[in-house]
């Protein structure tokens, strides 16, 4: 299964902050998968009360500037993991990159938005003609109904909706680049300081809606896409974050 999901997500094509893959392995026959956003000590406790072999998350146990200590946090969660012979499987941006399965595909779909163009490092920003009569207000109304959140807005200039940019997660240092690539407005899970600035100086409007809200989906499409391919039972936990 691993092997597929590799070569279905293409993941050997980006540069990431962690391993993409299986990262820790437990029992080798896999026949029931739960996803989730994030290893966290809720998520695999609750897999482990569902009788999972595996977990599929976004992100991961190990990232890129850890020390390597197992203590703390990280001795609970690979303590869990390795007590009920548990499989961890984690797909970072080969998971917001695809174009059906991805993040930010199924994102999309959620708001009603289709891309015909990517921008930004590694091609993970999503970029499309906003539906037709489309308002600020509109777009946020569509946000809080999709994510069941309500966004920090960032007007911009009122502008009409031409173009609509996204990035689901972390992804505000892409503003600048949704902006360089045309955007009238750009969607993202996070929002910082400078972006508060950037769209009052050039008009182009910011919507910070939720990291975790974001990024609910694309697991979630990837788990059924197996689950069906490898006749699995597939569960979705949602463990609940305000970030």
């Amino acid at each position: 299964m691993v092997s597929y999901t590799q070569m279905l997500l293409d993941a050997g094509r980006f540069k990431d902050y962690g391993p993409n893959g299986l990262q820790v392995e437990g029992r080798p026959s896999i026949r029931k998968l739960v996803t989730g956003v994030t290893a966290s000590l809720a998520l695999i406790e609750a897999a482990v009360a569902e009788g999972a072999d595996a977990i599929l998350v976004h992100h991961g146990l190990f990232w890129r500037g850890q020390d390597g200590r197992v203590t703390g946090w990280m001795r609970q969660r690979l303590g869990q993991l390795l007590a009920h012979d548990i499989n961890l499987i984690a797909y970072h941006l080969p998971l917001d990159a695809h174009p059906e399965l991805g993040n930010n595909a199924q994102w999309g779909q959620k708001l009603g938005l289709a891309a015909d163009a990517r921008f930004g490092d590694q091609d993970l920003g999503f970029l499309g003609a906003a539906p037709e009569g489309l308002t600020l207000d509109g777009l946020a109304c569509r946000v809080r109904t999709a994510l069941d959140r309500e966004p920090v807005v960032l007007p911009g200039d009122g502008r009409p909706l031409r173009r609509v940019a996204w990035c689901s997660g972390g992804a505000q240092g892409y503003f600048e680049q949704a902006i360089g690539a045309g955007a009238d407005v750009f969607l993202t899970g996070e929002v910082s300081e400078p972006q508060a600035h950037y769209a009052r100086e050039t008009g182009v409007a910011f919507l910070a809606c939720g990291h975790h809200a974001s990024e609910r989906y694309g697991v979630q499409a990837l788990g059924t896409h197996l689950s069906e391919r490898f006749d699995l039972t597939h569960v979705f936990i949602d463990v609940p974050n305000p970030a």
